[in-house]
């Protein structure tokens, strides 16, 4: 397989953090959006929404959005429960993390990180996406006062998924110390087998 993203994107970090949890050898395909490769035909031919990951399977088919890689990565797998319900939570906090998460923590993030993002960073912008991620820090901090992973008593991919973007969010300007739970899931994640750092490969 071979798997298209930037090192340094939380998104593309997510399947490489459950590639290498399930040891399933892959090739990187370094594919920047800030350099116009995803615009380009051959990349559109793979991905029309012209964004990374994109998962090449060994038969040719593509597979886009970070999340649908995870569940079919995960099919099987001791990452995605068996029983419908439990897997109806792990859909759940993917949701949170695409609709609640994601456009707050790694939104912020990349506005203080990627200078030719730098005349999106209006304060309302900034005061917006710190008050809404740490809104979902506080709901990730609930969960994890009670349970040791989001979906249960056991790691699944909606760990992996919501890991890429808050293991670095002090980048973004947010403090991990306020929210203990959070901190000590991290570790937790850390811990299991196969973790991999998100700019190592």
């Amino acid at each position: 397989m071979k798997l298209y993203g930037m090192t340094d994107s939380g998104n593309c970090y997510k399947p490489r953090l459950l590639l290498a949890k399930l040891g399933i050898p892959y090739t990187h395909v370094e594919t920047s959006s800030r350099d116009g490769t995803t615009r380009q035909a051959a990349f559109l031919a793979r991905n029309p929404n012209g964004k990374v990951p994109v998962l090449e399977l060994d038969d040719g088919r593509f597979l886009s959005e970070s999340n649908a890689i995870l569940l079919y990565l995960a099919e099987g797998t001791r990452f995605l429960p068996g029983d419908a319900f439990a897997r109806a939570v792990v859909y759940q906090w993917l949701f949170f993390e695409q609709y609640s998460h994601e456009p707050n923590i790694a939104v912020r993030r990349s506005l203080i990180t990627y200078p030719e993002r730098a005349a999106m960073a209006t304060p309302e912008r900034m005061a917006q996406t710190l008050e809404g991620g740490n809104r979902a820090l506080g709901v990730l901090e609930r969960q994890l006062s009670r349970t040791p992973f989001l979906a249960g008593e056991t790691l699944s991919v909606a760990d992996i998924a919501l890991y890429a973007y808050t293991h670095d969010a002090d980048v973004g300007g947010f403090t991990l110390s306020d929210f203990p739970a959070v901190s000590a899931w991290l570790k937790r994640v850390e811990a299991d087998p196969g973790h991999v750092p998100m700019l190592g490969r």
